[in-house]
């Protein structure tokens, strides 16, 4: 289209009055205005004249309206300035050219930015392998990979994944440990070590070891495949800055056509029935309210793509909009101030036991247990680097404990009831311990306790930084939980939250939700998405956390693929600064066509000034160009987590 533009403005008489340069008298060049600029409005124009015919059937004007009616009456008018039916001042060839390219390249940026939003996230389609390697047995019960395509694989196969390949499916590594790069899924750029019992997502690429994995889910079920389903549902949803923009191109097409009326009659009567002619067209043309289509479009688009890249999952747009607007964040406690999984936090061995001997004899004995507190014994054990001597004859009994033979000696390790039945006494540390909050543990040698394990639910090392950065931004924090009141506040003194909602049942939190609500505070909680729904929903804005895991939330409208509560407060930067671009954008816009529209009119015709025809279509480009602009420069807003 730019290739059809540059002959029509270049062999303009008017385009080259303007700049001042003289045009060969050759006697087809007259012609190569009109018969481009025809094909530029046909060609060119047809995605405004089609909307514009969409917008009279359904009796709803708008801007695609205002936009056909700008370059029709362009066309007509510079047709009838060709043919000499109409003054030489009404040869709009130019303008027209430039109309065309310069909405069309508005809608193309505009379609970028869409593009980029989307592709931010369904470049991770992309991440997964073109082929899988699933582990078969066969009859005799050797082991052989075969290659598959990914679609083929169900539930419960067992996939290899080798160093430096992609996870194929959702699933859990039964064999194997590897640096897993997730920054596609959670925007975190250090690889996460995962092993045995941990998951891993479609997508994310085994850095450094190879995995044997379990497959847990495929298909639509994968956090891929939800995350696609996040960003149709983001990009089908409309804004109230949106919804407000549609509206003010539709009183700007009656002000638009509202103006011509009156100028056509106002030089009509004063007898200049020419002057009112021109003066009509230049309104209509000049009205054109493409940068006011730009306003909130490319700022939204933009802000979407910049959440996007950052791990946030903007589902609803007037969510994005409302957080703004924030001034109490509700967290709920479990995953997600804290991690919602044990971790040992405490060890007391008793006389001749030493600490490394209490954690390797219990891991010794957790070590065929799949409960989670096991898993954090073990954990513990391998992470403190002790050695864990082998085990036999396993067994779990019910509200007992766990029991295993290890160098000859019977070690059971359990909770109150273990140490009654066996006639021992409690470690004088327990005490505080489980006032706290936190469960106990002690491991029982031969009948004899020897020592006693503190577990909890970690506070996650980001929590604290992120309600400081909220307090600091005038924002109350409130944690919900349904543990019991006295770990509740234990976690909040640790974190310096305000207010604390304890021994909350999961249905009852949107109560506590609404009753914030009722103070006239405006409120965003922030949950796992498992049993916090309809809190969610209930909240003025509803933030899932962990989405990496966990993409199907419906009550969401802000989704976080990290687990980190920070990410919180890189939403409330973007809406702020996305909402500030909004508010810049649509002034600057409309500003343009009420200042424009009355000065083309000639409403200082009485001083002497009456505003050209080709100085207002300049400003109509700069208004044009200023918009974009001043959309792109949110890119530059950091969305990386404080440190």
């Amino acid at each position: 289209m730019l290739a059809l533009a540059v002959p029509v403005v270049l062999s303009n008489q008017m385009f080259a009055g303007l700049l001042g340069y003289p045009l060969p008298e050759w006697a087809w060049l007259p012609w190569v205005s009109p018969i481009l600029g025809t094909v530029m409005y046909v060609w060119g124009g047809k995605p405004f004249l089609t909307g514009g015919v969409s917008e009279i059937k359904s009796r709803q004007p708008g801007m695609m309206l205002l936009i056909a009616l700008a370059i029709t009456v362009a066309f007509l008018a510079s047709w009838g300035s060709s043919l000499g039916l109409l003054p030489h001042q009404l040869d709009f060839w130019w303008e027209l050219a430039l109309l065309v390219v310069i909405m069309l390249l508005g809608h193309w940026i505009e379609m970028r930015s869409l593009a980029l939003t989307t592709s931010a996230l369904d470049s991770l389609a992309a991440l997964l392998p073109d082929e899988a390697e699933r582990v078969e047995a066969d009859d005799d019960g050797t082991e052989r990979v075969v290659t598959v395509p990914p679609a083929e694989l169900s539930r419960g196969d067992l996939v290899l994944v080798r160093p430096g390949a992609s996870v194929p499916a959702d699933g859990e590594v039964v064999e194997g440990s590897a640096d897993m790069d997730e920054s596609m899924i959670t925007g975190e750029s250090r690889p996460v070590r995962r092993g045995a019992g941990d998951p891993v997502v479609a997508g994310t690429v085994a850095t450094d070891s190879g995995l044997r994995v379990r497959v847990t889910a495929t298909g639509d079920q994968t956090a891929l495949a939800g995350i696609q389903k996040l960003v149709t549902e983001a990009q089908s949803s409309s804004s109230r800055a949106q919804r407000i923009a549609d509206r003010a191109a539709a009183w700007l097409f009656w002000f638009a056509l509202g103006a011509a009326v009156v100028t056509a009659l106002v030089w009509a009567i004063i007898g200049q029935p020419d002057d009112a002619v021109v003066r009509t067209i230049t309104v209509l043309v000049i009205a054109c309210p493409h940068a006011l289509g730009l306003a909130i479009p490319l700022v939204v688009a933009i802000a979407t793509e910049r959440a996007a890249n950052s791990g946030v999952l903007v589902k609803d747009r007037l969510a994005l909009e409302q957080m703004r607007t924030v001034d109490t964040v509700l967290f709920d406690k479990t995953g997600t101030l804290t991690r919602g999984e044990p971790t040992l936090s405490g060890i007391a061995p008793a006389a001749p036991y030493s600490e490394d001997e209490v954690i390797a004899l219990a891991a010794a004995a957790e070590s065929d247990s799949e409960h989670p507190l096991a898993r954090a014994i073990v954990a513990a054990a391998r992470e403190r680097g002790v050695s864990v001597p082998a085990s036999t004859e396993f067994s779990s009994t019910p509200a007992l404990g766990v029991s295993a033979r290890i160098d000859e000696r019977r070690v059971e390790v359990g909770g109150p009831r273990l140490v009654q039945e066996r006639g021992a006494r409690a470690l004088a540390a327990a005490g505080p311990w489980r006032d706290a909050g936190d469960i106990v543990l002690h491991v029982v040698v031969d009948g004899a306790v020897a020592g006693a394990l503190r577990l909890g639910d970690e506070v996650r090392p980001e929590s604290r930084q992120a309600i400081d950065e909220l307090h600091t931004r005038g924002v109350q924090v409130v944690m919900i939980t349904g543990d019991a009141r006295p770990v509740a506040e234990s976690v909040a003194a640790e974190l310096g939250v305000d207010r604390v909602f304890a021994e909350v049942r999961p249905e009852d939190k949107s109560t506590m939700v609404d009753e914030l609500q009722r103070e006239g505070r405006t409120v965003a909680m922030v949950g796992d998405g498992v049993n916090d729904a309809p809190a969610l929903a209930q909240a003025d804005v509803g933030i899932a956390i962990g989405a990496g895991t966990d993409v199907a939330i419906a009550s969401a409208g802000v989704i976080l693929a990290s687990s980190d509560p920070r990410a919180v407060l890189s939403v409330i930067r973007l809406s702020r600064a996305s909402y500030r671009k909004m508010k810049q954008n649509l002034w600057w816009a409309a500003g343009y066509n009420l200042v424009s529209v009355p000065l083309a009119a000639g409403v200082l015709a009485p001083i002497g000034f009456v505003l050209p025809m080709s100085v207002g279509a300049i400003l109509m480009s700069l208004s044009t160009v200023v918009v974009a602009l001043n959309a792109l420069l949110l890119r530059r807003v950091d969305l990386r987590p404080p440190h």
